[in-house]
């Protein structure tokens, strides 16, 4: 299976849970538990982001998350680079907005979103 690449969608920037759902939940499932319909794409499973806290002696990773997401990660399950840097691509989306800050806020709404997938 390969995972194709589709254009960049335009979501709300205030809606955290719009964009996970349009740009995460492909590979990390609507749950977040790494289980998407493009997960067995990759040579390993998607992390399993409700695992985040938990793998972080309880406290929320929040600027590790905010820096994967702004400018990407060299996890080995995303293979060749497979997960996209979504601050370039945000930044190209929002872009003759006249507000620079559109593409942080989307960073922001998107980690605070992906806080809420923690396991209890």
């Amino acid at each position: 299976m390969t995972v194709k690449p589709k254009p960049i969608v335009y979501t709300h920037p205030a809606d955290g849970r719009e964009m996970y759902v349009t740009y995460c939940a492909p590979c990390h499932g609507m749950t977040g538990e790494g289980n998407g319909p493009a997960a067995p794409a990759f040579k390993q499973a998607p992390a399993n982001l409700t695992l985040l806290a938990k793998t972080h002696g309880g406290k929320y990773p929040q600027d590790a998350v905010k820096n994967t997401l702004t400018f990407g990660s060299n996890v080995l399950a995303h293979g060749d680079a497979k997960m996209p840097v979504w601050g370039e691509l945000f930044d190209s989306l929002d872009s003759g907005s006249g507000a620079s800050s559109v593409p942080k806020l989307r960073i922001k709404n998107l980690t605070d979103y992906i806080q809420t997938l923690q396991a209890k």
